[in-house]
């Protein structure tokens, strides 16, 4: 095997945090969205449901950077 077409495991391990904050914020950010929905006539209503879908889109983005760093880290030609 060429040693350019190794797996760059620092960048591998970098993606794989991402992974990890992604899956973090998809179990958080719909759970917030139910606690949110469940209490509509509270006060806080509407933060709980804006926080909600910020950490919504918030995950939506670590899972786009944390797919893109892995595949950098496997297919990123190494000069």
């Amino acid at each position: 095997m060429d040693e350019n077409n190794r797996t760059d495991k620092v960048i591998l391990l970098k993606g794989l945090k991402q992974m990890g904050i992604c899956l973090i914020l998809m179990f958080t950010g719909p759970s917030v969205f139910r606690v949110a929905v469940i209490n509509d006539t509270k006060p806080l209503y509407i933060p709980l449901l804006t926080l909600s879908i910020l950490i919504c889109i918030a995950a939506i983005y670590f899972l786009y950077k944390g797919i893109n760093t892995i595949l950098d880290s496997i297919f990123k030609n190494k000069k």
